[in-house]
């Protein structure tokens, strides 16, 4: 499979996909990400990222029940694949080789 970098918005969706588990869908991805955040999200960009993330094969999406609660409609379900997994990791530790390297940050002296 083809080598693909992640965007910041893509990660964090896909960081949130993971922690919600089997409650990874559109609206409650939405709930999450924008309380941790604390800024409003469209529905529309959440739902572009997830295609293009199933598109890349990051995600798997499966259509759960429908349920009394969202009026019989049936939500669409997403899972992080393995490929997903290991990418982010390789990004964590990207991350995490340019943290330890940076120098302190502080108050500019110039």
């Amino acid at each position: 499979m083809k080598k693909s970098r992640l965007g910041e918005f893509q990660e964090l969706i896909l960081m949130t996909i993971i922690v919600l588990q089997e409650e990874a869908y559109g609206m409650e991805i939405q709930r999450d990400l924008e309380a941790r955040l604390n800024e409003r999200l469209s529905v529309g960009a959440i739902q572009t990222a997830l295609k293009r993330m199933e598109e890349k094969g990051f995600l798997v999406s499966e259509w759960g029940e429908a349920t009394q609660k969202r009026g019989g409609k049936r939500k669409r379900i997403y899972q992080a694949t393995p490929y997903a997994h290991r990418v982010l990791r390789e990004m964590k530790d990207i991350r995490a080789q340019l943290w330890k390297a940076m120098p302190e940050l502080g108050i500019s002296k110039t």
